[in-house]
């Protein structure tokens, strides 16, 4: 015999999902405001002025540390060494640090993308002169570009694909719910069907 009514069981499953419904929302709801006002930043990108501040400064290495310069390594793209990254990043600000860098004879150059801007660094190795351009976009490229995951790195990788899977479990513990309720909510599928056939619709007849 079943030992566990239907109406006991419903009222177990609907308060497992309403449990994980809400803990997913909540884990969402940052990441969803965000990607929200940035999808419409992106899609009205024409629309919206922004000016890049471009920011160039010179400097040259002390001579002790570019000795480190002088043995080029075996491979054409390799990292600085640590005692000239570690200058370039305290008197430029530049974050070279465990970044690859492209070696020739005459120097070392170093391309900086990042969220919201770019960046190059350039070393001539014979007399340790630095050429460093950073150009910032604004805020909003810098939103626009967590939201493509651009030039954001590892742990923003790795948010994106734990916020990927939370919005899965929202979503379909959302339309369980929908299921589970739609007895005394006449609309509830018809609204489902909307939320599908418009965009299938669009995308068949306006995108080529």
């Amino acid at each position: 015999m079943d030992t566990q009514p239907a109406p006991r069981r419903r009222a177990y499953w609907l308060k497992t999902l309403h449990q994980w419904h809400w803990i997913s929302s909540a884990l969402c709801l940052l990441g969803m405001l965000l990607f929200a006002v940035t999808g419409l930043t992106l899609n009205n990108a024409s629309h919206i002025e922004s000016k890049a501040v471009v920011t160039s400064r010179e400097a040259r290495l002390p001579n002790a540390i570019l000795k480190q310069l002088a043995a080029a390594p075996t491979a054409k793209k390799a990292p600085l060494p640590a005692p000239v990254a570690a200058w370039l990043d305290e008197t430029l600000d530049a974050s070279t640090v465990g970044k690859t860098a492209e070696w020739s004879p005459d120097e070392v150059y170093l391309s900086l993308p990042r969220a919201g801007g770019d960046a190059w660094l350039s070393i001539d190795r014979a007399s340790g002169d630095i050429e460093y351009e950073r150009t910032d976009r604004g805020w909003i490229s810098y939103l626009n570009d967590l939201h493509k995951g651009r030039n954001t790195g590892l742990a923003w990788s790795w948010f994106l694909d734990l916020f990927a899977v939370a919005c899965l479990v929202f979503s379909l513990t959302g339309l369980v719910l929908l299921k589970m309720h739609a007895g005394n909510r006449s609309a509830t599928w018809p609204m489902v069907g909307l939320g599908v056939v418009i965009p299938l619709v669009l995308a068949l007849l306006f995108i080529h």
